[in-house]
């Protein structure tokens, strides 16, 4: 490789969450671009930050000139252009029903407990935020109820989502683990997830993505007494 990945980025970010454990998966070296999306009114609505996503969202991914955007799309960029090791397995019905699961993550289940659905919430309807956990918590049950269903005995489901590498749509559910756990949504009624999950964290690729060990995480609070 001889162009630079630059990934724009929030520690917290789910979909910036997803390609970092891509990028890993993959061995690329990549440059961190922090986008505070809080701070300062949230930087990614900087005009600067426009001209990258008129989206005005994260992650970008820049690959020389190049700007990607969308992190699903940026993933399958990522495996068309570096394919080993592949994030999608070989077989065509295998990587439908990988995209699949995917894509409930990543469409169904993020948007509804995306930040700028949560400021909307706040800052237009007056919603309190235990009503916004609550509908975090919905619907996060709502789709990992249907994605343990799809798993959950499936022959093609292994150590990890799609057979026993790790792939697109272990990248999608992390990050929406991570959620869960933020808003505690409990997870006692989908193993399935819980026994990928573990599976994934156990390897330095995922570790390395968590968003407490990003250049932007805050740094920990000390521990008293």
């Amino acid at each position: 490789m001889t162009e630079q990945l630059t990934l724009y980025s929030y520690w917290r970010s789910s979909a910036a969450y997803r390609v970092r454990i891509g990028l890993n998966l993959k061995g690329l070296p990549y440059k961190t671009v922090p986008v505070h999306l809080v701070r300062d009114g949230g930087q990614q609505h900087a005009e600067a930050y426009r001209q990258l996503n008129p989206q005005e969202l994260v992650p970008v991914l820049m690959h020389g000139d190049r700007v990607m955007r969308q992190s699903v799309a940026i993933l399958e960029y990522l495996d068309e252009t570096w394919p080993t090791p592949p994030l999608l397995p070989a077989a065509s019905r295998d990587r439908q029903r990988a995209r699949a699961i995917a894509q409930t993550f990543a469409c169904d289940i993020h948007p509804l407990n995306n930040l700028r659905v949560l400021q909307y919430f706040d800052r237009t309807w007056s919603v309190p935020q235990p009503e916004r956990e609550e509908w975090v918590r919905h619907w996060v049950a709502e789709g990992f109820a249907a994605i343990e269903t799809m798993l959950n005995d499936h022959p093609s489901t292994g150590m990890f989502c799609e057979g026993d590498i790790p792939g697109l749509a272990d990248c999608c559910l992390i990050p929406q683990m991570y959620n869960a756990r933020r808003f505690a949504v409990d997870l006692t009624p989908y193993p399935t997830l819980v026994r990928v999950e573990q599976a994934c964290l156990a390897l330095p690729e995922f570790d390395a993505a968590r968003p407490e060990n990003q250049p932007d995480a805050p740094a920990p609070e000390p521990a008293s007494g």
